[in-house]
C-alpha cells in the first residue's frame, strides 16, 4: 500500500475553515464546538466570546489538517484463475459448437415471435 501526505510550507499554509455549532447553555454560557471535533469547545457569555475562546483553542493547540491519498493494494480480478482452465481439453471445441447452436436456436425463435 502506498501513502501519500501532502503538506503546506509554513509560507504558503492555506486557511483553515472549520463549521462552528454554536449552543445556550442552561448555566447561561454560549459554547461553540467545532462540528466534527468535540474536543475544541469554547465558553462564554456571549456567541462572540464563545467564538474568541474556540479561536484562542485553536491557535494554541496548532491543529494540522493533511490530505492522505491511499493507492488501494493491485488486486487480480477474481476471475483471472479461470482464464485459459479448459485450453488444452480435448472437449473444449465440442462444447463451444454446442453453445453457438443453442444460441442461433434461442435467436430464431425470437425472430419469429
Amino acid at each position: 500500500m502506498n501513502l501519500t501526505v501532502k503538506t503546506y510550507p509554513n509560507n504558503s499554509v492555506p486557511k483553515l475553515t472549520y463549521d462552528v455549532l454554536i449552543e445556550n447553555q442552561q448555566d447561561g454560557e454560549v459554547s461553540a464546538t467545532v462540528i466534527g471535533l468535540p474536543n475544541f469547545k469554547g465558553f462564554g457569555v456571549t456567541k462572540e466570546e464563545a467564538i474568541e475562546k474556540l479561536i484562542q483553542l485553536l491557535q494554541e493547540r496548532k491543529p494540522e489538517i493533511v490530505t492522505l491519498e491511499i493507492e488501494r493494494p493491485q488486486t487480480e480480478h477474481p476471475w483471472m484463475k479461470f482464464t485459459g482452465m479448459h485450453k488444452y481439453n480435448p472437449l473444449f471445441a465440442e462444447v463451444l459448437e454446442y453453445i453457438e447452436a443453442e444460441r442461433s436456436q434461442i435467436d430464431l425463435q425470437n425472430e419469429t415471435k
